[in-house]
């Protein structure tokens, strides 16, 4: 696909940041920033190159522990102008990150078990941060339409980004999704529009409408504004890091849709070494999947550096893109910091479900459920190190799910007299 843009909001002049360009990750060729994501060159996906030479480590540590408590206080390595905290965003971000001591013991790791919990941010999943990032470049280039395609989370995250700031939102989403992402993405007030189809399908409509005169002056946060969108993920690594006290994690397990959060937390992690702010030493990272849709577990276990697309089948709908975009950078990062891609049955993501809520009191939605899942089992196979410490992501709230867990009920029901309580074996 060529290069997209919009001419009506083109502006060579915007400020964002410390961005200085997009760049290609297949060839490197460079254009100046715009709602670009195709190389013109070689078609290659592009992303944002950054100029953090004149930051001093010490006095940019503090500029970050001095910042709000959402991801505008790395405002400094993202590409947002400098009053972004002054304009109406929903703030996601610096959500918990729980030192998951009970689940460590249940799964034996002694190196200290974390779960970054992002089903705290405002919408209840991580695109909350992304979808905060994207709008920032559709205000900087004179957008007044918010878009996406989803499997649901992303929906919900732009509805509510754009109700907050003022945009018309219209978002496309598989006709079949869980009703309780529907229900949460209608709410706040915008267009929601079901395709007939899968995820792949409702994004190829959505590539053809950005060419098309009816899309202009829409901002796609997943497709022309993709490059500064993915960049919201980069805060997961920067408060993982912060939170362990600017500590690199040894292992950290990630759940694969696109494959871009996974690929961005790695970019996080490599820009903080750079920076000086963390130590540089070994760090593995791991992709999760459902044995449903896992084209990328599929080709790292068969040696494969092309990714083959499959048609989705899993209850975690969340993660059901059978053509990844981001696989092959996937696969590379795997394999580059010796971590690996492994997946699970749809039977131990609702066992994971579980797993966490009755361990941590944390209700994951199926992509927690996923990477909880696919933990253990790496866990098992002796691949994760037990001894080292680890982060597992959830990204999202399991009231967005219910139909996975929907056999779980009431214990028992009984009369209101101490007799019935005991005939239960309450007592």
């Amino acid at each position: 696909m060529a290069a997209q843009t919009v001419a009506s909001t083109s502006n060579p002049a915007v400020d964002l940041g410390p961005a200085a360009a997009l760049s290609c990750r297949e060839c490197g060729h460079r254009v100046p920033l715009g709602p670009v994501f195709a190389c013109e060159e070689c078609f290659g996906p592009l992303e944002i190159a950054y100029d953090f030479s004149a930051y001093d480590t010490e006095e940019l540590r503090r500029r970050i522990e001095s910042g709000p408590a959402n991801i505008w206080r790395y405002a400094p390595l993202l590409p947002v102008p400098a009053d972004v905290a002054d304009k109406p965003n929903i703030n996601p971000g610096w959500t918990k990150l729980v030192k998951a001591d009970n689940l460590a013991r249940e799964l034996g790791v002694t190196g200290g078990l974390y779960v970054k919990d992002d089903s705290g941010n405002p919408t209840h999943s991580f695109k909350d941060r992304v979808v905060a990032q994207a709008l920032e470049a559709a205000r900087a280039f004179g957008f007044t339409t918010l878009s996406c395609s989803s499997t649901g989370n992303l929906a919900g995250a732009v509805g509510a980004a754009a109700a907050r700031a003022g945009f018309r939102s219209c978002v496309f989403i598989p006709h079949d999704l869980e009703q309780g992402k529907v229900v949460m993405a209608a709410v706040y007030g915008g267009e929601l529009v079901g395709i007939e189809g899968n995820y792949d399908d409702v994004n190829r409509f959505c590539s053809e409408l950005i060419g098309d005169p009816a899309g202009e002056g829409w901002g796609f946060v997943n497709v022309n504004l993709r490059p500064y969108y993915a960049e919201g993920s980069k805060t997961l690594a920067y408060e993982i890091c912060e939170q362990l006290g600017w500590r690199l994690p040894d292992q950290i397990v990630v759940p694969i849709a696109s494959g871009s959060q996974l690929t961005k937390i790695d970019k996080g992690l490599q820009e903080l070494i750079k920076l000086g702010l963390v130590e540089d030493r070994p760090y593995k990272i791991f992709g999760a999947q459902a044995e449903g849709c896992s084209p990328v577990s599929t080709a790292y276990k068969a040696g494969h550096d092309v990714v083959r697309p499959q048609k989705p089948n899993t209850i975690a709908k969340s993660l059901a893109i059978g053509n990844p975009a981001d696989g092959p950078y996937v696969l590379d990062i795997a394999r580059r910091t010796g971590g690996a891609v492994e997946d699970v049955t749809d039977e131990e993501v609702v066992d994971a479900i579980k797993l966490l809520a009755r361990t941590e009191g944390i209700f994951a939605e199926t992509a927690g459920g996923v990477t909880v899942g696919v933990a253990r089992k790496l866990l098992k196979a002796g691949v994760l190190d037990p001894a080292k410490t680890t982060v597992v992501l959830n990204t999202g709230d399991g009231l967005k799910t219910l139909d996975a867990v929907a056999g779980t009920g009431l214990t028992a029901t009984i009369r209101p007299t101490l007799d019935s309580f005991r005939e239960a074996g309450l007592a």
